[in-house]
This record gives structure tokens, C-alpha cells and sequence, in this order.
């Protein structure tokens, strides 16, 4: 799971580091404002790569995804690319637990096979 979460997370960096390019541009918002919102969200976004497999790290994911949706108040297109990450983050979420669960199957098999041969 963690690799699939940290990958869609280090996308969002990106994505965010561009949308605070974008509202750069909006004459009501200040420079200083647009870059501490977006420092602070690109700088969770690498945070949770760290803290996903940890209690609290797939919300704290979640709130991320939400915050980015919400972002599309001050750049449209964030709207889309927030539903577009949300879905990837899902996803991520929902195949990388099947991966792990598969992948603890795989060493429990190997290793009560390896104990039986040993017996």
C-alpha cells in the first residue's frame, strides 16, 4: 500500500506546486497567502508518504484529497484534478491492502512449507 499512496502523494505535490502557480495570477489573493496554503499542503503531501502505513495516515490522506477538491474555489481545473486524485487515491488505498494482504499469504505459505520440510 505504501508505495501505491506515496506515489498518487508525490503526484499531488507536483499538482499543488502548479495550482498555486495558477492562483498566483488571481488579483485577490495574495502571493504570500497562495504559497503559505500550498507550502503547507505540498509539505503534507510528502509528509504522508512517511505516515501512511501508520494509524491515522489513510485519513490524514483523505483530508488532503478533500482539501484538494475544495481548492477549486480559487482554481477551477482543481475541481477536476481533485475527483481525478481522489479516485487515484481510492484506488491506491483499495489495491495496495489487497497487495499486502496477498502478500502476507505468500510468506505465510512459504513459511509454514518451509517448516514442514524441515520436519
Amino acid at each position: 500500500m505504501r508505495t501505491l499512496c506515496s506515489s498518487t502523494l508525490i503526484g499531488e505535490f507536483f499538482i499543488i506546486g502548479f495550482a498555486g502557480l495558477v492562483a498566483m495570477k488571481d488579483q485577490d489573493l495574495s502571493t504570500s497567502t497562495v504559497w503559505t496554503v500550498c507550502g503547507i499542503a505540498m509539505f503534507l503531501s510528502v509528509a504522508l508518504c512517511g505516515m501512511v502505513t501508520r494509524p491515522g495516515g489513510v485519513a490524514l490522506g483523505w483530508a488532503l484529497q478533500i482539501a484538494l477538491v475544495a481548492s477549486g474555489f480559487f482554481v477551477p481545473m482543481m475541481y477536476i484534478l481533485g475527483v481525478v486524485f481522489a479516485a487515484l487515491w481510492w484506488a491506491s488505498v483499495h489495491f495496495g491492502r489487497k497487495v499486502d494482504e496477498a502478500k502476507a499469504r505468500f510468506a505465510a505459505q512459504a513459511e509454514s512449507s518451509t517448516t514442514a520440510d524441515a520436519a
